[in-house]
């Protein structure tokens, strides 16, 4: 990603991390970690790659799962600690460095704030910190816009731009493709692409 586009998204949910702890941290999400958990053996290893507020990751951790979260922004990192009852570690998705150590990882409304080219990069970073045919869940905003939009950047997705992406990287198949409501109160217009991704 642009190098300023990084800096003004990560003050973006610095400055405002409390409010987005408050509107994000304690939304049932069950549906959805569910589909991505039955994907998973019992007690599999699963990294949060940009936990925010870490709702998920505390959700993962009381099912009994071993959970890594990591965060680019410091204050969310400090408040998904705390919430969590783990450490999270600050890290840019770019910074992924792993091999075969994840049987999950679950990227909820986070990789969508890189650009395409930065993308393609983070999704073969992924691929290869996942153990032989581990699975991971990503979620996007639903359309084809790429830019600034609320004091943070964004790429969207539709089915054609996904299928084109993983077509050309070849490192995961598609499991399951779906639509959902953003379930924030009030936003039940905004549509979300969500993915099950196996490596291949």
């Amino acid at each position: 990603m642009n190098r300023a586009y990084t800096i003004q998204t990560l003050e973006y949910y610095n400055k405002n991390a409390a409010a987005f702890t408050s509107s994000t941290q304690t939304l049932v999400f069950c549906e959805t970690q569910n589909i991505f958990l039955e994907h998973l053996p019992p007690q599999a290893s699963i990294l949060d790659f940009g936990c925010g507020a870490g709702r998920d990751t505390k959700y993962f951790l009381e099912h009994g799962y071993q959970v890594t979260a990591i965060d680019g922004s410091a204050e969310l990192c400090r408040m998904a600690s705390e919430y969590a009852g783990i450490p999270v570690k600050q890290m840019l998705f770019q910074d992924l460095d792993y091999q075969t150590c994840y049987n999950g990882i679950w990227a909820c409304s986070s990789l969508l704030h890189l650009s395409p080219e930065e993308l393609k990069t983070v999704l073969i970073k992924m691929a290869a910190a996942l153990k032989p045919d581990g699975i991971a869940y990503a979620s996007f905003k639903y359309g084809s816009y790429e830019g600034m939009r609320n004091g943070r950047y964004f790429t969207d997705m539709n089915e054609q731009r996904v299928n084109e992406l993983l077509q050309e990287l070849n490192v995961f198949t598609i499991c399951r493709i779906w639509i959902t409501p953003d379930i924030r109160p009030g936003r039940g217009e905004e549509k979300w692409l969500n993915l099950i991704l196996q490596k291949k």
